[in-house]
């Protein structure tokens, strides 16, 4: 059943179903987003960078946490909006190494994507960095992550759920701490990473990379 939406007053067409962002992006609207898989039921909203606003709802919504519903109507470029955006991704910015020259993802980056889009500059002056300690986490056979560029978007570790029934990749630690890791994984050497690359490929940001191109 097809929909009919009017979002920053142009109305598009949508399939019932589909999420209020995936909508949008099938239309050429463009709503910044680091964590959103298409078809994942219980999408995490991890980034708190999708807000939009909605007639009807006091507040802005994370658009890939709601469904589309005909006749709704929808803005995404508000100044309610654009400050919610604005202020996630300084927090990102705050804890991530802006070495865009030497990361393998420069130039095919959604942060830098991002901070183009809502004009703000990767380097913020009078926000206060927080790195963690380790650079560079290589204990993986096949792939290398980098802590200090990762959003946990959490992409990858669905990314390898899917595909192989399992994911290698998991959540680690709690808070500020909180990392990618194979600590659930006793013998990742044994599973199909070596011609894979699905979750390097699903990286919005290049935290993770294969060995032999790292």
């Amino acid at each position: 059943m097809m929909l009919k939406l009017l979002v920053d007053n142009q109305e598009i067409e949508t399939r019932e179903g589909k999420t209020l962002l995936q909508a949008c992006l099938d239309n050429q609207i463009y709503i910044p987003n680091l964590c959103y898989l298409e078809n994942v039921e219980r999408p995490s909203a991890s980034c708190r960078m999708c807000f939009v606003e909605i007639e009807g709802i006091k507040q802005p919504v994370p658009s890939c946490t709601v469904q589309v519903r005909d006749e709704m109507v929808v803005k995404t470029d508000t100044p309610g909006v654009r400050q919610l955006q604005r202020t996630a991704l300084r927090l990102l910015l705050s804890v991530h190494d802006v070495d865009c020259k030497n990361c393998h993802a420069n130039k095919n980056c959604e942060l830098q994507n991002i901070a183009k889009f809502l004009k703000v500059g990767l380097k913020p002056k009078r926000l206060e960095r927080y790195l963690k300690e380790t650079q560079i986490d290589e204990t993986h056979p096949f792939l290398n992550h980098y802590p200090n560029r990762c959003v946990l978007c959490g992409k990858c570790v669905h990314i390898c759920r899917g595909k192989h029934g399992q994911s290698v990749l998991t959540f680690a630690k709690r808070g500020f701490d909180t990392v990618i890791s194979t600590y659930s994984v006793t013998d990742v050497s044994s599973l199909a990473c070596s011609d894979c690359g699905s979750c390097v490929k699903a990286c919005p940001v290049g935290a993770l990379a294969l060995k032999e191109s790292s």
